[in-house]
């Protein structure tokens, strides 16, 4: 469930119409719902209400937007980061460092610094080499680094290739078959505090057999490890849960679906359980804007050219991914046609022959599902400047990411003395 509706023959989001933002802010712009992100965060948090005090830290590569994770934060959740850059992100916006989790196969010295100084709850580490270097880093600064080895279970999490994660092919993690002999070798090492395991096999997961499949697995590998002597203290889970976005197809599981099948499979763990969502909390709590400019027929069908395009929403050129795509104010008339966006790439197709609101030049869209891997995922390609950013919240709305002027990407370059004159 969203908040964008449908009032008097027009979107609004909350208590604003789409048409209000369109106007003030130019398009293409990013559009966020504060009461969809606080449903989904209840609603979650619901699904594991079973559990003894999870932590729920939010997958900040899914929308790293300050606002979006200071209401976050708000409402009590952690962060999942993969970079020094969420890490200061997260904090800044409010949330605690004994509630962050540090992910990521390619983590540097500079960052396993920054984190440690900030003390971070956990290091999810991803290789023996990356333990190594963690302890050396650790010892440097007199300090203990509380870890936890990524586990790749080779589960296949049965979604699109570029986002899978679990399988032994994957760059992420360490072999399943090898986790006992790099756990005994970390113990080994001083700095460092082995507390914990974690796993995360994908992400638009729509079936939890893979995810109950990769707990298994967890809870197997929690038990010997304890009976050869590890402290073992946490779990996590990850992310990953799907969220609908093409209302033709089955609804994915639903947060009381999944939290039930890990409460299942999770009985007697003796362990604190920790769970990275990402996309579920933010995905259909935002929507990119867009206003057609102009309608040019094609071979088979019209082309809807809009202003929002590929270095706006990534997702489609990248996956193939489904947007639904809507008109703001509907004429109740539909027809087949493509949408595309104004970069000069064939790549730069949102859809293909899709059934959809008949629109014309100057008319606004809305692809809804967006508020999860859009905007975070912007460039600036073709010299376009990065898409604003705007929060709802009843019938209140601001600017939370402005649209830079194109001078500021022109006076980014610099012109070496050779060429000056």
């Amino acid at each position: 469930m969203d908040h964008f509706d449908y009032v008097d023959g027009t979107m609004r989001v909350e208590q604003v119409p789409m048409a209000v933002i369109a106007d003030a802010v130019g398009t293409p712009v990013y559009v966020y719902s504060t009461a969809t992100l606080e449903r989904h965060v209840g609603v979650f948090r619901e699904g594991l209400a079973a559990l003894d005090n999870p932590l729920i830290a939010f997958a900040v590569k899914a929308n790293p937007n300050a606002a979006v994770l200071a209401t976050l934060a708000k409402l009590g959740l952690g962060a999942d980061v993969v970079s020094g850059g969420e890490l200061l992100r997260a904090v800044a916006a409010g949330i605690t460092a004994d509630r962050i989790v540090f992910s990521g196969v390619g983590k540097t010295a500079e960052e396993m610094q920054l984190a440690l100084e900030h003390g971070i709850f956990q290091f999810n580490l991803e290789s023996e080499p990356e333990a190594e270097m963690l302890s050396q880093v650790a010892l440097s600064m007199g300090k203990r680094a509380p870890v936890a080895y990524r586990i790749n279970p080779d589960v296949d999490a049965g979604t699109h290739a570029k986002i899978s994660t679990g399988k032994s092919e994957n760059k992420f993690g360490i072999p399943y078959d090898r986790a006992l002999e790099s756990y005994a070798a970390a113990r080994d090492l001083p700095g460092l505090d082995v507390q914990g395991v974690a796993v995360h096999i994908g992400s638009q997961l729509t079936d939890l057999a893979p995810l109950e499949a990769a707990f298994t697995k967890v809870g197997a590998l929690i038990t010997a490890l304890r009976e050869a002597g590890h402290d073992i203290r946490t779990a996590d889970l990850g992310g990953g849960l799907g969220v609908p976005y093409d209302p033709s197809q089955p609804l994915p599981p639903s947060p009381a679906d999944y939290g039930a099948m890990v409460c299942r499979v999770t009985q007697g763990w003796p362990v604190r359980l920790m769970f990275e969502p990402g996309r579920v909390i933010v995905g259909n709590a935002g929507a990119l804007l867009s206003r057609v400019v102009r309608v040019k027929q094609g071979a088979k069908a019209p082309f809807v050219i809009v202003d929002a395009a590929m270095n706006d929403l990534l997702r489609p050129s990248l996956y193939d991914a489904w947007h639904d795509i809507r008109a703001v104010a509907p004429s109740g008339k539909q027809a087949a046609a493509n949408v595309v966006g104004p970069v000069c790439e064939t790549g730069d197709t949102f859809a293909m022959g899709r059934d959809m609101d008949v629109v014309e030049a100057g008319d606004l869209v809305a692809f809804m599902t967006a508020g999860a891997y859009g905007a975070t995922m912007a460039g600036t390609y073709n010299s376009r400047p990065l898409t604003p950013e705007v929060l709802v919240s009843g019938d209140r709305w601001a600017v939370v990411r402005a649209r830079p002027p194109i001078e500021t990407l022109i006076e980014g370059d610099s012109i070496p003395d050779w060429l000056a004159d």
